[in-house]
């Protein structure tokens, strides 16, 4: 015999009917929350379920609820790539900069996982570009080593708000992670946008020196350009 489907479950699948049924019986599970520490609006902004993460806050449940990560809806849903959700949760007041335990807000995950729709609404929603989670990688570092050209160019695109040579607990840069994975384009974008080809990391190298030959010519001969300008 199948088991019967727990509500979070239902929201998750967008069963808005269900939902709805279930909380008029009992109207405390509106805000319980499961195993996991979340609460039926995580799971409806998880299944990018727009209407009815929409009823759920109609009924006064809080809209940025912490899981036992510190995840909230918001980190989920920008996570998962649910663009209406990520409107609707920041319309109605989440907070953008909110982080889990490890450090990771809304953007970071939205920069790595190339959401650019999502990363322009956190964005201009004023959502910090130079955050940094526990091991000091920032939106851009993510975006750079996962060769996430459009956040790239997002980001980079924010001028001097930007901090462009923000080094992680290795002590890399964004450009020290573009060399790394050889992303030739990201790393002449970063270069073009004024970062730093001489900075060194905890092992005391620069991003030329990991980048490949090919690499570094372009690299250099983009830094003549922009010296001579």
């Amino acid at each position: 015999m199948a088991q019967e489907s727990t509500i979070y479950d239902l929201a998750y699948h967008g069963k808005s009917t269900a939902v709805k049924n279930r909380i008029s019986d009992d109207d405390s599970l509106k805000t319980k929350v499961d195993s996991n520490g979340r609460m039926l609006l995580h799971w409806a902004a998880l299944g990018g379920h727009n209407d009815l993460v929409k009823d759920l806050l109609s009924m006064g449940v809080p809209v940025d609820p912490e899981d036992d990560t510190n995840m909230t809806p918001l980190i989920l849903a920008a996570s998962a790539g649910r663009d209406k959700v990520v409107e609707t949760l920041i319309n109605e007041g989440a907070n953008v900069n909110l982080q889990t335990f490890e450090g990771h807000s809304a953007l970071q995950y939205a920069a790595s996982k190339n959401w650019l729709t999502i990363c322009e609404k956190l964005i201009e929603s004023g959502a910090n570009i130079n955050i940094t989670d526990k091991r000091g990688a920032t939106p851009l570092h993510r975006a750079a080593s996962k060769g996430n050209i459009e956040v790239l160019k997002l980001l980079l695109e924010q001028g001097s708000r930007l901090n462009i040579d923000t080094k992680d607990v290795y002590g890399n840069t964004a450009l020290h992670l573009a060399c790394e994975e050889d992303r030739q384009q990201e790393a002449r974008l970063l270069v073009t946008y004024g970062a730093n080809i001489e900075i060194e990391n905890k092992d005391r190298k620069t991003p030329l020196d990991i980048a490949t030959p090919s690499l570094v010519r372009q690299l250099k001969a983009i830094k003549e350009n922009t010296s001579s300008e």
